[in-house]
């Protein structure tokens, strides 16, 4: 049995749907980027150093009392759906899943806290947590680096901070995000105006999986860009001040969809019910919009059936490698969309028409 296969039977922890403006801000993520003093940038490293590395940071990690019981997993003993498998959740990135030399992992058995081993930097150190909560997510992070310093040796330099391998997180290296639903701001076509101004404020909104990917389900991460010349409180005040406004902006527009457009929302909630009910093939772009119309329904109090945690897990439930898991063997794409629309109707069973 696989890593993967452990991590299916729990939830993630940060999909439970609670805490502050759960039903707009799905998870907030903190991420430090750090790099082992001695050693060249992942870019340029030889596999004998990359190996030493994995080395290091195993060893350091298991010292650490955050990382006690959690999962290392080095590229080599994982599959390519394995791989996938952590991406779809969160845990590592794109750019990680599809490396060819040695990499690794460190994941905590609630998936709270993982760290990245040889991406972009030697270190890629992340904390999610459920709703708006960047204070606890940087406090946890904060504990694992210091337990993690007292027994490394980073890269840093008086004046510039921690020395990393891409310009834009030298300084603290910190880069923290919120995953937001934003379904009202996109059907009242506010979104991109919104998205826009944000990025004059050194801002990136991004899809679901982060850089290079679309916003699917109208799901939009929104982090930091810049790192240099700012302290860790003020990146957090900053984007914590933004993400604020745009929650307002997300209710005022839910109020206007109910106020105004309720009979065209109302149909276009129980359609998309229906679908996910019925659906013999879907895919996975269209459960995730769908998805999205279900879950604004829930959060307005159309749906009373369905939980949160279960309508969060959903969204990667029917994502690719987790079916695969679920069913125990390779999918096609035509196979995929069969079984994820036999899951939909399982786990939507119960949830009656009102």
């Amino acid at each position: 049995m696989s890593v993967a296969d452990d991590l299916m039977k729990s939830s993630c922890e940060w999909l439970r749907g609670k805490g502050e403006a759960c039903e707009i801000v799905m998870s907030s993520r903190t991420r430090l980027a750090r790099n082992i003093q001695g050693f060249p940038f992942p870019h340029r490293i030889s596999k004998t150093d990359a190996e030493e590395v994995i080395t290091i940071a195993e060893s350091a990690l298991k010292q650490s009392p955050c990382f006690k019981g959690s999962f290392f997993l080095r590229q080599r003993e994982l599959t390519l759906l394995d791989r996938q498998f952590l991406l779809e959740r969160h845990l590592i990135s794109r750019e990680h899943a599809g490396a060819r030399g040695p990499v690794a992992a460190c994941v905590t058995r609630n998936e709270i806290a993982g760290v990245m081993i040889l991406e972009e930097d030697h270190l890629r150190i992340q904390v999610i947590e459920s709703g708006l909560n960047l204070t606890e997510a940087w406090r946890v992070i904060d504990g694992i680096d210091s337990s993690l310093e007292s027994v490394l040796s980073y890269a840093f330099h008086p004046s510039l901070g921690y020395l990393t391998a891409c310009p834009t997180n030298v300084g603290t290296g910190l880069r923290a995000s919120c995953m937001m639903h934003l379904p009202a701001l996109v059907m009242t076509k506010q979104a991109a105006k919104i998205l826009q101004a944000i990025s004059k404020l050194n801002l990136a909104a991004r899809g679901m999986y982060g850089e290079g990917t679309e916003a699917t389900g109208n799901l939009f991460q929104i982090s930091n860009q810049m790192t240099l010349g700012q302290s860790e409180a003020e990146i957090l005040d900053s984007l914590e001040r933004v993400i604020r406004q745009i929650i307002e902006h997300e209710k005022e527009a839910r109020q206007v969809l109910v106020t105004k457009r309720k009979d065209k929302l109302e149909d276009q909630i129980w359609r998309a019910l229906g679908a996910l009910k019925t659906a013999r093939l879907i895919s996975s772009k269209e459960t995730m919009s769908l998805l999205s119309l279900v879950r604004l329904g829930m959060d307005l109090g159309l749906i009373a059936q369905l939980e949160r945690t279960k309508l969060n897990e959903l969204f990667m439930k029917i994502q690719p490698s987790h079916l695969q898991k679920v069913t125990g063997k390779s999918l096609s794409s035509s196979e995929r969309d069969f079984e994820r629309a036999k899951l939909l109707r399982q786990e939507l069973n119960s949830v009656s028409f009102s």
